[in-house]
């Protein structure tokens, strides 16, 4: 197979690969506060968490990826001190982002813990996320120009430091008394350790090696146009991130807003377990991007016609299995993760699940409209989702409460999908392999009637879940849904398992042998 045609694969299996690992500590984190806090005490932490992530994308202001831009695109040249400039100019920026955005918390806390959400038990932990901006937006800093020098492994301490250290401190914090605000202060604690380790990382392999140099001060001017340049690059990147929030987000508020604050928690753990067939589709997207850029600087439309219609079964063919486990062992799902405390959660999280896979379509498609050279048409189709997920959760929550907002949430992904999809068929005159697609679904739509043979508890999840993977791939061969150049996709990932892949490898045989 070609380079070309095996690139898209490679490049989404790398990235899946620290995807997987990152997101686990996530999971860890949730298991172990789930059961340390009361569903109370961890609704509380979950009201928190729209206004942690808010905050910490206003405050970065998009920077960090202006940041990793620059810097590549000086260091590439060799401008070392405007690679130098780069990095001071946006660190002071940043900082400055970051006392406004903490001031900003410290002011609104009383009136939406008190005032929107009559909830007094939650005013603290909200003051308590102004102590993590500050420390996350410089962190931020550090990771683009990780990023634009290309040093991945770093960037991955930076994230694993931040992760390990908010695992610990959140757990010392609540078991001696703490509480909900606990876990919020271990989460600063674990920037703050973050922040040090990725000081002394990029002391060591950045500053000491790249930029040694001693550089005068710029004149004021020459700074304002740095400035310019950072904020012409960040402006559309911290909408769009902001609008992505609120998609994630949005239910949580108004959770807040009309119903007890438990019904937060397990909102918020259905919204993260959903979220697990994004992990696949971030991959995708990221790898998708230059490749579409490719084919479109080459004028190519039958390689084009290949990205895409790869890229969409790649997709729905790992998504959709994944999904129908979720959407029909939710209460077992949220049981053996968070306890039988959580298993009400299962109510949104059979709803929500559907919807991250439309937003999982989303992020590919409009991942490839940036490639073809429309970057800013995913932002307004986000910022279009956002309010429909606003106007839909004020309607919904007060009468169904965490089904409400997982149905408003499903509602705004699929208008986000269709969008999107209508945007790029127009602009690559490439239609979605609808024949391949409507397969793949056919095979999904029995395999969940498959898992429902099986009892509805874990017992029930581990052998339904064996025997409905077993039976959907068989139906994908047997429908040719998947394509033989699909399967470098399985070759790729095969390869990254080691001892394992001497077994692995008849099976990738036997799939390519009766791919399509």
């Amino acid at each position: 197979m070609s380079d070309k045609k095996s690139k898209l694969a490679s490049g989404s299996i790398i990235i899946l690969l620290g995807s997987i690992i990152l997101r686990l500590g996530g999971f860890i984190y949730r298991f172990i506060l789930s059961r340390l806090l009361s569903t109370t005490g961890y609704g509380i932490v979950g009201l928190t968490l729209p206004f942690q992530n808010a905050l910490i994308t206003a405050a970065s202001g998009g920077v960090p990826p202006a940041i990793a831009k620059y810097v590549a695109e000086y260091n590439a040249i060799d401008e070392e001190q405007m690679v130098h400039q780069i990095i001071v100019t946006s660190m002071k920026l940043m900082i400055f982002m970051a006392f406004i955005a903490a001031t900003v918390m410290l002011i609104i806390s009383e009136p939406v813990a008190i005032g929107m959400w009559n909830k007094p038990e939650v005013l603290m932990p909200l003051r308590l996320v102004a102590l993590i901006v500050p420390f996350s937006v410089i962190v931020g800093a550090l990771r683009g120009v990780f990023q634009g020098y290309y040093n991945m492994l770093d960037l991955f301490y930076s994230k694993f430091l931040e992760q390990i250290f908010t695992l610990i401190f959140a757990v010392i914090l609540v078991l001696v008394g703490w509480y909900a605000s606990g876990a919020v202060l271990g989460t600063a604690l674990g920037f703050l350790m973050a922040l040090l380790g990725s000081y002394y990382l990029y002391k060591r392999d950045i500053r000491d090696k790249f930029i040694t140099n001693e550089f005068k001060k710029i004149p004021v001017r020459e700074e304002l146009k740095i400035l310019g340049k950072l904020f012409k690059f960040a402006i559309p990147v911290v909408i769009t991130g902001i609008a992505e929030i609120f998609i994630y987000d949005t239910g949580t508020f108004f959770i807040g807003m009309f119903q007890p604050v438990m019904l937060a928690g397990f909102y918020t753990n259905a919204s993260a377990m959903s979220r697990i067939p994004l992990i696949l589709a971030n991959s995708v997207s990221t790898s998708i991007l230059p490749a579409a850029s490719e084919a479109d600087s080459l004028k190519d439309k039958e390689l084009l016609t290949m990205y895409i219609h790869q890229s969409y079964r790649y997709t729905a063919v790992t998504t959709l299995p994944v999904c129908a486990i979720i959407m029909v062992y939710a209460a077992p799902i949220m049981t053996l993760f968070f306890g039988a405390d959580y298993a009400p959660g299962s109510e949104a999280l059979w709803i929500l699940v559907t919807g991250m896979f439309f937003f999982s379509i989303y992020l590919i498609t409009s991942s490839m409209c940036q490639g073809l050279g429309k970057p800013q048409f995913p932002m307004y189709t986000l910022i279009v989702g956002s309010i429909v997920n606003i106007i839909a959760s004020f309607l919904l929550i007060p009468d169904y409460g965490i089904a409400g907002a997982a149905f408003a949430t499903t509602v705004a992904t699929f208008v986000l999908m269709v969008l999107t999809i209508a945007k790029l068929t127009q602009l690559s005159e490439v239609h979605l392999p609808y024949k391949d697609l409507g397969k793949i679904v056919l095979a999904y739509l029995i395999m969940v009637v498959v898992l429902w043979l099986f009892p509805i508890n874990i017992i029930g999840l581990i052998l339904g879940s064996i025997v409905g993977l077993i039976v959907y791939l068989l139906l994908v061969l047997a429908f040719k849904a998947l394509k033989k150049d699909d399967v470098v996709f399985i070759e790729h990932l095969v390869d990254k398992t080691g001892p394992l892949k001497k077994y692995l490898t008849p099976i990738v045989s036997f799939i390519y042998k009766h791919a399509g």
